[in-house]
């Protein structure tokens, strides 16, 4: 199973990026995809997941309103949206997927993507 993040980049504040996380190696069909970051010196923290169906998603706080997480079934991809980027969105932003939606521990990770917002 591979989870292969792209798309990230420099960015002026108020720009915007998107993100793709490519899944291939299984059938990711009733997974949870999810999106994670990790600022330099702070513990990883949730994003935004989706259901693999594309019915329900879920964002942090910080995020909402700014940030939109798809799937696209036939590329086996996931994209988060990110417009109104400001400085403190600066981090690595990693994809994640899970089989059990009600557990805490996701099942496979994939590389980070570094995301830079400048002021």
């Amino acid at each position: 199973v591979q989870l292969q993040a792209s798309g990230g980049g420099l960015v002026q504040a108020g720009g915007s990026l998107r993100l793709s996380c490519s899944a291939s190696g299984r059938t990711f069909s009733g997974y949870v995809m999810g999106w994670f970051r990790q600022a330099s010196g702070k513990e990883r923290e949730f994003v935004s997941r989706i259901w693999w169906s594309g019915g329900m998603t879920y964002y942090a706080d910080s995020v909402k309103g700014r940030f939109t997480v798809s799937w696209d079934n036939a590329k086996s991809t996931v994209y988060l949206q990110m417009n109104n980027l400001k400085p403190e969105d600066t981090a690595v932003y990693s994809c994640a997927a899970k089989s059990n939606a009600y557990t805490t521990s996701w099942d496979y990770w994939g590389q980070g993507t570094q995301v830079t917002v400048s002021s």
